[in-house]
Order: C-alpha cells, then structure tokens, then sequence
C-alpha cells in the first residue's frame, strides 16, 4: 500500500501554521504553534500529539491540502500515542472486525451504506427514499472511527476487503455502480481518505445530503415549508468533505428551514464530545457539549439536526432537555414532506 501523500517540505514553508493556531482545543502561541507543528512533520514526539482530540478539523484547515490530520494519526500510532485508554482501543478493534458473514444480496438503485448503522435503517423510508435498497454491518464498515484511536493501520487494513465485500456480494452482482453513503464517516474514507492513501475506489460515492437535495427537487410540489429554525450539529467526519456542506443550506432553503448564525458552526464548529468521554477527557467533554447547547438554545432554535448517529446518541438528550427537538437530517426532510 502507498504511502500517505504529505509533503513535509510544504508544511515546513508554512508559517501561519493554521491546522494549530485554528484548533479549538488546542491553545498555543504562533511562535510554539510552529515548533510543535514542525516537531511533527520531521517526526519527532510534539504536545500535539497527545493534546489532540482528533476532532478532524485540521484536515479541513490546510491551507495546502497537505493532509495535516493523517500525519498527525500517523505520527500517533508510529510513536505509540494512545488517545483513547488501550483497553477501549482493544475492545473496539475486535468489536468492529469484519465477520465474514457477508452474503450476496442483490440491491437496486438507490443503494444506501449504513455503514454500521444497521439500527437506524428504519429513517429510509418514505417518498424520500422510494425504490432504495440498504446494506450495512462489520463486513462493509468503512473503520475510518479508528482515526480517532490512532489506528490508521487498521484502516489500511481492513478498507480492501471492506470495498471487494461491496463490490462482489451486491453491486457487481446488480450493475450499480454508485453508492449513497448515509454517514460522513464513509464518504469521507472513500473521498478523501483513500485517495490520500493511493486506493483506488471502484464505485462512485454520493453523499447522503447531495441525494436528499436532489430527491427534494424531484418533490418540491409536496414540500410544506416547516416555517422553523433549526442548528446543524456538523459531525467532525465531514471535515474530510467540506465541499458537501453547502447541501445543508441547500437543503434548509427547500424545506423553510431557517438557520440563524450560530457561534460553533461551519468551520468554527464543535465536535459532539462522544470520542473526548471515549478518551476519559470528562471536563473537555462537559465544556464541549455545554458551548453547543447554550450557542443553539441563545439561536433560538426549535430543531438540532445530526447526520452522524454518534453525534445523535451523544447530543440528543441534553439538547432536548434544552427544549430543542433532535432529529436525523433525513427525518427532518421527511417531516417537510408530511411523514
């Protein structure tokens, strides 16, 4: 397999430094920012590397595209930096091993990659969703959560056969070729991911807002305006596909959702807190998940939508003890729809 595509003589030239100087919970003065950024790159031990709650954002930052939150995951599990305590780590990495118990299922268009978010097939419903068909499980989990362990190898390992068992058992078999991703996580690996690492991908992602966007075009004669004001809790995987931000504006416009300006959102976004509590960071945690509930209850909002389940299960029971509604993205467009 190659090796990640990172310049280190780009970084090197690089003085505003602002995968750190940008970073939400990493606080440091531009002079120590640059010898901490530059102790990574030549590969040498840096704060960084254990201060990093792996939030993603970074990647996003890069001024260069130089893939700054890889190496940083790379230099973590080459240096045997454990952001999450080793037993959890253990635990997960047995927990979410392919299975081998895929079998071959033939699928029609649209194809939707719960990923291993099987539970939540039941949001694919309704006009929305007409004619889909689902996978999902161990065996076509994407693994890119192991970013947030240190575990880039367990990625490069398992993405291979994760992409063959998508391919061989259902779309091959059906003559589909492009896969509706309903997680972040996915397209991610599949859009950024993989192509910094050289894999090629043998069918073409979709992300799930850019399928809802379109499918409410297709519909917008039965769309009721929900005539309410909604946050976007954005999860820290789309920080490896900014470009598809865009959809939830997009989205919102066709739907009479209203999005007023919030402090923790867009690039400024917060991360839900779930991997800073995996990692036992419980005072980070409460401050984290105290700025994003007070910045959408001082907006004003009625609704929190999440694409992420984790996020969901994070989030949603502080949100709505906040008086705000949690809701799936999809759910909320079905509700736009009268479902």
């Amino acid at each position: 397999m190659q090796p990640l595509v990172f310049d280190p003589e780009i970084c090197l030239a690089c003085e505003s430094v602002d995968c750190i100087m940008r970073c939400q919970y990493i606080d440091l003065d531009q002079a120590r920012a640059k010898q901490e950024h530059d102790r990574i790159v030549r590969g040498e031990m840096s704060s960084i590397l254990k201060d990093c709650v792996t939030c993603y954002a970074c990647e996003e930052y890069c001024p260069s595209g130089n893939h700054p939150f890889y190496h940083i995951v790379e230099q973590q599990e080459r240096l045997g930096v454990h952001p999450v305590p080793r037993p959890i780590e253990k635990s997960q990495v047995i927990m979410m091993a392919p299975r081998g118990r895929i079998g071959k299922k033939l699928v029609s268009p649209p194809v939707i990659d719960m990923c291993f978010f099987d539970i939540m097939k039941g949001g694919i419903r309704g006009r929305l969703f007409d004619g889909a068909t689902t996978i999902g499980g161990s065996d076509v989990f994407c693994n890119l959560m192991f970013l947030h362990f240190a575990r880039n190898s367990t990625i490069r390992e398992r993405l291979p056969l994760v992409m063959d068992n998508i391919m061989r058992f259902h779309l091959e078999p059906s003559g589909v070729r492009e896969l509706i991703c309903y997680h972040d996580e996915c397209y991610g690996t599949y859009t950024s991911w993989a192509p910094a690492f050289g894999i090629e991908v043998p069918f073409r992602p979709v992300h799930l807002f850019d399928y809802l966007y379109h499918r409410l075009l297709e519909l917008k004669a039965d769309i009721k305006p929900l005539n309410a004001k909604v946050a976007y809790q954005r999860p820290c995987s789309n920080r490896l596909c900014p470009e598809t931000d865009h959809f939830v504006d997009d989205i919102f416009g066709l739907i009479g959702a209203q999005r007023p300006k919030r402090t923790y959102e867009y690039g400024n976004a917060l991360c839900c807190g779930g991997v800073p509590e995996a990692a036992q960071r419980f005072d980070l945690v409460e401050e984290i998940r105290g700025k994003n509930v007070a910045d959408m209850k001082e907006a004003g909002v009625q609704y929190c939508v999440f694409n992420c389940p984790f996020c969901f299960w994070t989030l949603a029971e502080p949100v709505a003890k906040a008086g705000i509604f949690p809701v799936m993205m999809s759910d909320l467009c079905l509700m736009a729809l009268g479902e």
